[in-house]
């Protein structure tokens, strides 16, 4: 009967269940930035105000203002002529004048080169980023899992990552 009892208890005892999964990924991120640009056109202005202040008393005499501009060139400054209305009183004038941008030929504007931004639209508002220059940005890999990276030129970047998970079920 001793004999039987190691048959008896391997029949018997609960079986063990492990369900184990490991996992390995190795992963390269590379990227260069792209060049950008934003530019917003800034029309002609043109304003006055004051007080006590009337505009001269010639024929030829006005309010000043802006002259119409061409398909292609912004709108310019006519200059007014103005005098004080009651002399020897207080007065006060204020003239301003904002020169607008031109309107540049379709096609013209910007240029990029290798990722940099050569020229740019010359707009009163204006934002750039150049790009990026992958210059000797690189990533590798290995059969082993190894991860290798090179960093480039400006506006570049590059991300290695590996990750080792474990799982163990019930």
């Amino acid at each position: 009967m001793w004999k039987l009892l190691p048959l008896l208890i391997l029949f018997i005892a609960p079986s063990a269940r492990a369900d184990l999964v490991h996992r390995l990924s190795t992963s390269t991120q590379l990227s260069v930035n792209g060049a950008a640009t934003a530019s917003e056109r800034v029309g002609s202005t043109y304003t006055v105000s004051g007080s006590n202040i009337k505009v001269g008393t010639g024929n030829s005499d006005v309010f000043g203002g802006l002259t119409i501009g061409s398909a292609t060139a912004a709108a310019t400054m006519k200059a007014g002529t103005y005098d004080v209305n009651t002399v020897g009183s207080a007065f006060s004038f204020s003239e301003s004048y904002t020169q607008g941008d031109a309107v540049p030929a379709i096609g013209s504007g910007v240029d990029v080169t290798s990722g940099v931004v050569a020229d740019m639209p010359a707009f009163g508002n204006t934002t750039t980023q150049s790009g990026g220059v992958a210059g000797s940005l690189a990533g590798t890999i290995t059969s082993a899992g190894v991860s290798t990276l090179t960093a480039g030129g400006a506006g570049t970047s590059a991300v290695g990552q590996f990750v080792s998970e474990i799982t163990i079920g019930d």
